[in-house]
């Protein structure tokens, strides 16, 4: 079982926006005023574009899909909360909070990847969640350590607690359940997904304990981290809002190990944190400004991995 994959699936955008309907629960997001739809997507796609090819120049592999046009999806550069691929051939269909992210869910796009050689044997769809209100985002909400079957959730209203333990049962993975909280407005609320507070590498992970305000969930995060031999590089609250926390390990072609992150995420880290992340592979940013102000993610919710196994 592998951890880390040298290939991911993104999205290129082609509707653009601050979706209004992420913005209730997602404090991250901000609206540049002074900006038409048409120069803010003219710019994302440009920002998207660079950061493509600084993926492809390392051998990493990247499968870009096209958005659609006709579809209201300012978010869908984001395919990683709608979707995860397993090494079993298992494509996993999440159920998203939003109800114009629910369109970012598209059969084609498999049929894209079968075409492309990808083996799909079985898919496990829990979008019927939505109706009830039940949401679980993807590896935005689950983080997977696929090597020692955990996985992490923070609890908020777009990961259900009873639909995460329901995917554990299906994937047999183990739960560790916690919740992440941020201040705003001098109040503790919920981070809206995992990925922003918390990145698992092959044997490191990226998280921000002082999140985690109960402190026996704190303690039982971190004892199945050091059980599991991970070195713990711990972020700080301002870190996370740079995105400091939503960074993806990867590996290329010839297995040479990379973190990927947004400029703005690594220009917050300490020298200290640079020097423990590049134990572990080496730095890959890219300056994604527009689309971390007006989406409120980062360049982990851009990359769907790719694990399914190829013919």
């Amino acid at each position: 079982m592998n951890q880390i994959t040298d290939t991911i699936m993104m999205v290129r955008p082609a509707n653009f926006r601050a979706n209004e309907q992420t913005a209730v629960n997602n404090y991250y997001q901000k609206s540049p005023q002074d900006m038409s739809e048409e120069l803010l997507l003219d710019a994302a796609q440009k920002e998207f574009d660079a950061f493509v090819e600084k993926l492809r120049a390392e051998g990493i592999n990247v499968v870009v899909i096209e958005g659609v046009k006709e579809t209201d999806t300012p978010d869908a550069h984001f395919p990683n909360n709608w979707v995860s691929f397993h090494q079993d051939g298992t494509v996993a269909l999440y159920p998203m909070f939003a109800e114009n992210r629910r369109l970012e869910r598209r059969e084609d796009v498999l049929d894209i990847l079968e075409e492309k050689g990808f083996n799909i044997e079985n898919i496990v769809d829990y979008s019927s969640a939505e109706k009830e209100n039940f949401f679980l985002e993807g590896t935005g909400s689950l983080l997977l350590d696929r090597v020692h079957k955990k996985a992490y959730c923070a609890l908020s209203p777009r990961a259900d607690e009873e639909l995460f333990i329901e995917f554990c049962e299906d994937f047999e993975y183990t739960p560790v359940i916690f919740t992440a909280n941020q201040t705003l407005d001098g109040k503790r609320v919920p981070i809206y997904h995992t990925n922003v507070m918390m990145c698992l590498g092959e044997d490191f992970v990226v998280i921000c304990l002082d999140s985690i305000d109960d402190k026996k969930e704190r303690k039982n995060v971190l004892n199945h981290l050091k059980e599991d031999g991970k070195e713990i590089i711990a972020i700080t609250e301002e870190q996370v809002t740079q995105f400091a926390g939503n960074m993806l390990q990867v590996v290329n072609n010839e297995k040479k190990k990379y973190i990927v992150m947004s400029s703005a995420a690594h220009k917050s880290l300490t020298s200290e944190q640079i020097f423990n992340l590049e134990q572990h592979g080496t730095l890959l940013y890219s300056d994604i400004n527009l689309i971390e102000t007006c989406g409120g993610g980062s360049t982990r919710c851009m990359m769907a991995e790719i694990f399914l196994p190829k013919e």
